[in-house]
């Protein structure tokens, strides 16, 4: 049990999960529950897709390399930077194969439909992702039109590197929500890769957390708790992950992979916020937006969501 839903003082439901912390050489530092369990990290994978996306040959950089990383919001400037990603290989929005959606962000979301857009992929969340696999496609000079099946030469060599920055297994191959192939690792190794990660000086590595780091408004957007958590603490590098995952590297080469079992969000936060915390991580603005899940009753607040024993 990692935390507790409390209404008016009375704990009123509870989430079950796991927690990791893994130091630069891999070895568990601080384990809450079953590390040696895999998930599927979700989109926590993405900055281990870009990763095998530059060893590939992606040339992107910056603030754009961040968007390959992210879940953006679907603010215009994330939308403006997936077109450059697509338009400087050659490529268009058509050629975008993930779901097509509305954009994440509650504001874009409205201002999107009140606009009278249909679902489009380029407004799906993934989309920066997705442009950058067919960049990386082009650069490398592999087919386009087929870049989401699992025996690709792309998504081989993601599959290679999600096995060399975790230390694996890879338990299962699935779909994930976006259309690409998503892999279910240890959680402990995903703690290990974003350790690797944040800790890196050279190499591609070092390339895509620099990008983060730089740009972490283009891996979330305004008002996300991973871009105020990159942006408040030096040297972190984090993304967060459908069915309740995060992942944090630390500059000093620590990790941490959290997993809320029901796949309920609200618990994430709170959870991470307490991990952090207990590894040393004091940064109030990085603490105060992952901490903030207030329980509500008649729309004012009457509780929280608070992690235990951590």
């Amino acid at each position: 049990m990692l935390a507790h839903v409390v209404r008016g003082g009375f704990v009123e439901s509870v989430h079950r999960g796991a927690a990791v912390v893994t130091a630069p050489d891999g070895e568990v530092l601080l384990e809450l529950g079953d590390s040696s369990g895999a998930v599927f990290p979700r989109s926590s994978s993405k900055p281990i897709q870009a990763v095998a996306m530059v060893r590939a040959g992606l040339a992107t950089d910056g603030r754009l390399l961040a968007l390959a990383c992210s879940s953006h919001s679907g603010e215009d400037f994330h939308l403006v930077a997936a077109r450059e990603i697509l338009g400087g290989a050659g490529l268009g929005k058509g050629d975008l194969q993930n779901t097509p959606d509305y954009p994440l962000g509650d504001q874009a979301r409205l201002a999107w439909i009140a606009a009278g857009h249909p679902k489009q992929s380029i407004a799906q969340n993934c989309s920066g992702k997705h442009a950058s696999m067919l960049a990386a496609c082009v650069a490398a000079g592999w087919d386009t039109a087929t870049y989401r099946d699992p025996e690709h030469p792309l998504q081989q060599a993601i599959t290679a590197t999600v096995l060399d920055l975790t230390g694996g297994p890879v338990s299962a191959i699935a779909v994930d929500g976006c259309g690409a192939p998503i892999h279910a690792v240890p959680l402990v190794g995903l703690a290990r890769a974003f350790g690797r990660l944040a800790s890196a000086t050279t190499g591609p590595e070092a390339k895509v957390a620099r990008a983060i780091r730089e740009h972490p408004e283009y891996l979330g957007g305004t008002g996300r708790d991973v871009t105020k958590l990159i942006a408040a603490v030096p040297g972190l590098v984090a993304k967060d992950g459908a069915e309740s995952v995060y992942a944090v590297g630390l500059a000093d080469g620590r990790g941490v992979a959290v997993k809320i079992a029901d796949g309920g969000s609200r618990a994430r936060g709170p959870v991470l916020a307490a991990v952090l915390r207990r590894v040393g991580v004091t940064e109030p603005e990085a603490l105060a937006a992952l901490e903030h899940q207030p329980v509500l009753g008649h729309g004012q607040p009457v509780g929280s969501v608070t992690a235990v024993g951590i």
